[in-house]
């Protein structure tokens, strides 16, 4: 049998904390796919994109673009982690998620009357009424 012509591309060695470039070759909606120059893939994950909260990934990154990373390590499965978010530098003040507004004063009375109703019927084992005690 002749021996085998077929030689892979050496391993570069993607140590967790190395910066590498590659490209994107594809982009879902929970991250991207970065290709190196020696033929493996890394994912980018959606929340390692920015800083900030990334609503749709199609608005930071582009299939076909060039892109810096960080590795982050490898998942169990041996899979290169990634991160854009690792290489950009951090804003001052990260956006805090709004706060929930106060519930309108009837909204709050159903509620209340809702969450009594439901003690109730628990207390008296879903009967509506209380359990009339039996003599013995």
């Amino acid at each position: 049998m002749a021996p085998c012509n077929f030689r892979r591309a050496p391993l570069v060695q993607l140590d967790p904390g190395a910066v590498i470039e590659g490209r994107i070759t594809r982009v879902t909606d929970f991250g991207a796919f970065v290709q190196f120059e020696n033929g493996e893939t890394g994912l980018v994950h959606i929340s390692q994109i920015a800083h900030s909260f990334v609503r749709n990934i199609h608005d930071h990154v582009r299939e076909g673009e060039n892109v810096e990373v960080k590795v982050l390590g490898r998942d169990e499965r041996g899979r290169l982690d990634l991160s854009i978010k690792e290489l950009l530098e951090e804003p001052e003040e990260v956006p805090r998620p709004r706060a929930i507004g106060r519930q309108s004063p009837q909204f709050e009375a159903k509620l209340r009357s809702f969450m009594r109703d439901a003690k109730e019927r628990t207390d008296t084992g879903g009967m509506g009424k209380k359990p009339s005690k039996r003599k013995k």
